[in-house]
């Protein structure tokens, strides 16, 4: 199993003392408004996992992204960012998991999120062990053992603003929220309120920060949503509400990405109104947008020369179809003088969990 991403150019400020273990998802089942937020900073990603809780469960206190970011003058390098669509560690779902290992969703990619500084994924699934699931056709509950495996892969952000992410009520999304900063993927797109929900990760990377942002515009209630005084997921309907928190990581970030839950399911052109949510979100600081829910890999478009992934398909996901089993990698470099370069890598779905890099993992003009 790798041991490390490509975090030797891009770093997490990590935050010293934190045990980082999948066991603490045995520990965790508290309510809502009892389990503690995660800090703005992520623990250090690591390939051995304790076997045992630590004695404490409880994070340090919040701190400003300001005060752990190291202040850089420079920018050396250019920012490698990568995002895909639909993951689903749920076993049930995947039963190849069950006996080939969680590392089949990553070994047939031949290390590409480990060459890379941000590496985003969608995950399509409430990642904990608690709750009870919600009364709708499909529910999906991610094994958080899979978390710890994904990052030592290369995965560094998780958008869990989708149709998913609460399949098992707000207080399992809560704890998959938690397991996957203890794992070292930073969580995206829901919170204990609305102003959490809209907090960006951030990356320090090629001399730059990186805020990614999560956003769902693919809700089956309007209760999933996050409020001032409610725990749900970041509205990627609200156009307005998604510009201003694209204009306040801006201000706080040198490059801001954006991984969206929206479209039609089947249907690879975007939307009227997902148009318009691209155009305001560029207008107001996004410098790339990952889009993902309709099942099938669309097009990349520039739009005032910065790149949108319409929908990028399913990509750790059960062999339905080949229509369903193409997907790809969205990949964007960010040069040091500010220019955008962004392709899709193809990928292939070869069978359940297991997609397969089929092109190289570079783009045109890279």
């Amino acid at each position: 199993m790798p041991t490390s991403s490509r975090l030797v150019r891009g770093t997490l400020a990590s935050v010293a003392g934190i045990a980082v273990g999948a066991s603490l998802v045995a520990v965790l089942r508290t309510d809502p408004g009892t389990l503690p937020a995660p800090p703005t900073t992520l623990p250090p990603a690591t390939a051995a996992l304790p076997s045992t809780a630590p004695a404490s469960t409880a994070p340090p206190g919040e701190t400003t992204v300001e005060s752990v970011l190291p202040t850089t003058t420079t920018v050396a390098e250019a920012v490698v960012i990568q995002g895909v669509g639909d993951v689903n560690f749920d076993p049930g779902y995947i039963p190849a998991f069950r006996a080939d290992g969680y590392e089949i969703a990553f070994t047939g990619l031949d290390g590409a999120f480990l060459d890379d500084d941000v590496t985003v994924i969608n995950l399509e699934c409430s990642p904990a062990l608690a709750g009870v699931a919600v009364d709708k056709e499909f529910v999906f509950q991610c094994d958080p053992s899979a978390l710890p495996i994904a990052r030592s892969y290369g995965v560094e952000v998780a958008n869990l603003a989708n149709n998913h992410g609460q399949d098992y009520g707000r207080a399992a999304m809560l704890e998959g929220r938690w397991n996957l900063w203890q794992s070292g993927i930073w969580p995206v797109g829901v919170g204990r309120n609305l102003e959490e929900a809209h907090r960006p990760a951030v990356v320090e990377a090629g001399g730059r920060r990186v805020a990614v942002l999560g956003f769902g515009g693919v809700h089956p209630s309007s209760s999933w949503l996050a409020t001032d005084d409610r725990a749900g997921m970041a509205d990627g309907d609200d156009i307005e509400g998604m510009a201003a928190a694209v204009a306040a990581a801006k201000a706080e970030a040198d490059i801001v990405v954006v991984t969206i839950h929206w479209g039609i399911e089947l249907i690879t052109d975007p939307t009227e109104h997902d148009r318009r949510a691209a155009e305001a979100m560029i207008a107001a600081g996004a410098d790339a947008i990952f889009g993902h829910h309709p099942h099938r890999l669309g097009e990349v478009e520039f739009i005032d020369g910065k790149p949108v992934f319409w929908t990028l398909g399913n990509f750790v996901w059960p062999r339905l179809s080949d229509a369903g089993a193409t997907t790809a990698i969205a990949r964007v470099i960010v040069s040091p003088d500010g220019a955008v370069v962004a392709c899709q890598v193809p990928v292939f779905i070869e069978s359940g969990g297991h997609p397969v890099l089929r092109g190289e993992l570079r783009c045109p003009g890279e």
